[in-house]
């Protein structure tokens, strides 16, 4: 028995360390994608020289460095999992851990409205300068990062909407969606007298070329502005120094399974104080937060069954096809019923208020029946099922107690089947003239530089 033991043990260790292999190499693989990606949005953002273009790579190159500190996480935190892994299989005195755990589910959030507190002389008198802003959303659960569409925001805006409805595929009941929203001042870095920083970040961004790179870090602006860097992902991946707009935290929240609701709903808003005078916040978020546990959308067991008919004398039972999904057990005189979408002879309710038990169908035999009550209308009504055998008998109650616990952990999301709608394609990316070669870029240029700056530029770069 003890070499049964170790071999199945062995077989057990080969197959975890194998699955974990195969994930470090998924997540390695999706590293490398976005390294690559963020290396294409460092060129695109050295050769903009139109608005939109810039904002849109910054925010693509500000998506990419976030997807890789959330991937190098998750690989921090399974090489933590299999350290702990080894301890509790050192440990003497580690028992039984309980392997049954929640199944996952969609988390899907639409809707999106952040609403403005601008003063009275800006809104309504129009008075002051006309401050633009580009903003986006940054979503996060685990690994899983979402970002929605870019919009340009001024006074003449009461609310930040998102029209992007984003859906998390392999969420837990524990998860934490994490919503950040990035401002960008959109004027800064455009301005008529920012011509000759972005032709210095040209050169020094396509050629590399050490006067080029003087020059751009002399016209950089500062760490206080607007256009400064976002977030500590570039300290800890560094990449290619690429002068244009950048991103800042302007606000966050944390959203989990207790704010799911099947409704439009008010959540606060926590905002940065570095950044919070670029965009007037009023200092909430609303949205619609809904979930689908895969309990509820899945067939979690099928099979066929026998069902005692309720107040037969004698008794008699009758043979159906059982679907275990969402809060019923679908019932159908035949499987080609089911796979033909008739509707189901009769259904029997699985929900939180269920009791079931297994007994002896017969004294004399070993066969067993699952009972199933419910109560209807202050009454209570038992169904009595039974199996072709034991062991199909034990799947069914191992099915039905797995329900429970999906149904205990996803609480609210169970009552119901919650309505989401598939995300909507996304808009094309704007399209605008065609750039002009770097000759063409120094042509514009010259005449708002003088003569010897342009002539020590071109030496220093292409000497």
């Amino acid at each position: 028995m003890s070499h049964i033991r170790f071999t199945c043990f062995f077989f057990f260790f080969f197959f975890l360390q194998t699955y974990d292999g195969s994930r470090k190499g998924d997540i390695q693989k999706k590293i490398d994608h976005e390294i690559r990606m963020r290396d294409g949005a460092c060129k695109l953002l050295a050769a903009c020289s139109q608005r939109d273009q810039a904002l849109e790579a910054a925010k693509s190159l500000l998506t990419c460095n976030t997807r890789i500190m959330a991937y190098m996480s998750e690989l921090q935190r399974m090489k933590e999992a299999q350290v702990m892994q080894r301890v509790a299989r050192r440990s003497s005195d580690a028992g039984p851990m309980d392997d049954r755990l929640p199944c996952k589910g969609k988390v899907a959030i639409s809707d999106l409205r952040i609403p403005l507190m601008w003063k009275d002389t800006e809104y309504f008198k129009n008075k002051g300068e006309l401050h633009r802003c580009a903003v986006f959303c940054l979503l996060q659960v685990g690994g899983e990062i979402h970002d929605t569409d870019m919009v340009m925001v001024d006074r003449t805006l009461t609310d930040i909407c998102f029209d992007n409805t984003i859906v998390f595929s392999e969420a837990s009941p524990g998860f934490e969606l994490r919503v950040e929203l990035y401002s960008c001042c959109s004027e800064e870095d455009y301005s008529a007298g920012s011509a000759p920083r972005k032709l210095a970040s040209k050169l020094s961004s396509s050629l590399g070329r050490s006067a080029g790179k003087k020059l751009r870090v002399a016209m950089d602006p500062g760490a206080c502005s607007p256009t400064s860097n976002a977030g500590a992902a570039t300290l800890l991946l560094p990449g290619p120094a690429v002068a244009g707009p950048k991103y800042h935290l302007l606000a966050h929240t944390s959203l989990s399974l207790s704010h799911v609701q099947d409704s439009f709903r008010t959540h606060d808003l926590s905002i940065s104080e570095e950044c919070s005078y670029w965009v007037p916040l009023y200092g909430s978020v609303c949205c619609r937060l809904a979930a689908q546990p895969h309990c509820m959308t899945q067939q979690m067991m099928s099979g066929c069954l026998k069902v005692k008919q309720l107040g037969g004398d004698p008794p008699s039972w009758t043979n159906v096809y059982g679907v275990l999904k969402g809060t019923n057990l679908f019932c159908y005189h035949r499987q080609e019923d089911m796979e033909a979408n008739v509707e189901p002879a009769f259904t029997i309710a699985i929900n939180k208020e269920t009791r079931i038990r297994a007994s002896e169908k017969d004294p004399h035999s070993k066969a067993q029946s699952i009972c199933i009550s419910n109560q209807y209308g202050g009454e209570e009504v038992t169904h009595t099922l039974s199996a072709d055998s034991r062991e199909e008998t034990h799947r069914w109650m191992e099915a039905f107690w797995q329900q429970f616990c999906d149904m205990s952990q996803w609480k609210q999301c169970c009552d119901d089947l919650m309505k989401i709608e598939l995300p909507s394609p996304r808009k094309p990316a704007l399209v605008t003239s065609k750039q002009g070669s770097l000759y063409h870029e120094i042509g514009k240029t010259a005449t708002q530089m003088d003569s010897e700056t342009v002539y020590y530029i071109v030496q220093n770069t292409f000497i």
